[in-house]
């Protein structure tokens, strides 16, 4: 079917109640807020969905605004690959991009993995986040989810190795990820470590900042060290060499879905394990994010599911196994 007219650009902030609140070492939030980037042909619209992080200097007001500036483009025909050299990596160029995708996608009647010559999407275990709290709190919130196959706890203050100890104790069968945000010493990374090993955690993710990583290259590290804030696009993989096993490939971090598949290629070229992760949002930000899951070791898409409530057509998660998006919501 031929368009009615040259696309258009819509974009929205939206604000999506957490389930409770969301507590990591930088802080906690009762919210998420995304901005959704439309595009439409009159015939078709393609959607994508993205969370500015402050952590990047983003903001939703500036994130929407970068965004918003690009109509012109869009309204010329604007594509992925020339949108790659128009915004950089980050928040803004990963909503558009996924966008972009989507209204492919529904304009060739195919799905995404087929035009990006990708495995299709899969059910995948996601982690499950136990937020950042006091060792007693954190081992009632993993008692509620012991059921679970994969958790996740966020780490990064004093007294880690005890809340470490309180949740293996209070799940003892889940299988153990845990997330320093940053937020560790090189004084304290291997007492953390060791705590971390003695609890069977299988992935330590950024323990330490990113500008002051070098210790990892000193440290024996006695599970993999994934690279979450130290890693966001290709060019930012050669200094992980040495310091890191892993990538925690997000989208947000990449500036979308057409980096993110290339990101991966070169990751694994070079050795590293994968693991793909998201912020908390809708499943509409999490939906592409699904075929990067098709190939990576951890998958830690639980964003929508902390959420007090969904988009329609939302994700389905069995527990914490999540499936493939219908053609509704995103692909």
């Amino acid at each position: 079917m031929k368009a009615a007219h040259p696309p258009t650009l819509r974009v929205a902030i939206e604000r999506w109640p957490i389930a409770g609140a969301f507590t990591i070492s930088r802080g906690s939030k009762t919210e998420a807020e995304v901005v959704v980037a439309e595009v439409s042909d009159g015939v078709y619209r393609g959607r994508g969905e993205c969370v500015p992080y402050g952590r990047y200097d983003e903001t939703v007001n500036g994130v929407s605004a970068a965004i918003a500036a690009l109509a012109p483009q869009v309204a010329r025909g604007l594509d992925q690959a020339e949108l790659q050299s128009l915004l950089p990596a980050g928040a803004a160029r990963n909503a558009l991009d996924c966008a972009l995708w989507d209204l492919a996608a529904k304009r060739a009647g195919r799905p995404v993995h087929e035009l990006a010559g990708v495995a299709p999407p899969v059910a995948r275990v996601t982690a499950y986040t136990v937020s950042l709290a006091s060792p007693n709190v954190m081992a009632e919130a993993a008692a509620r989810a012991a059921r679970r196959p994969l958790l996740k706890l966020k780490l990064g203050q004093p007294g880690d190795p005890d809340r470490i100890r309180a949740v293996r104790a209070a799940a003892p069968a889940a299988e153990l990820i845990v997330d320093a945000n940053e937020g560790w010493t090189a004084a304290n990374l291997a007492a953390n470590l060791a705590a971390c090993a003695a609890a069977g955690v299988t992935l330590v993710e950024q323990p330490l900042p990113a500008a002051d990583d070098d210790a990892l290259a000193r440290v024996p590290r006695p599970m993999p060290v994934a690279a979450d804030e130290s890693v966001h696009d290709r060019a930012s993989l050669a200094r992980l060499v040495g310091k890191y096993d892993a990538v925690n490939v997000k989208l947000d971090k990449t500036g979308g879905l057409t980096e993110a598949l290339a990101l991966v290629e070169e990751a694994q070229r070079i050795g590293l394990m994968l693991m793909v992760g998201c912020m908390i949002s809708t499943s509409l930000a999490i939906a592409p994010a699904l075929l990067v899951a098709a190939r990576a070791r951890v998958v830690d898409l639980d964003g929508a599911l902390l959420l007090a409530r969904d988009r329609p057509h939302g994700l389905r998660y069995d527990e914490s196994r999540i499936h493939p998006a219908s053609r509704e919501l995103w692909g």
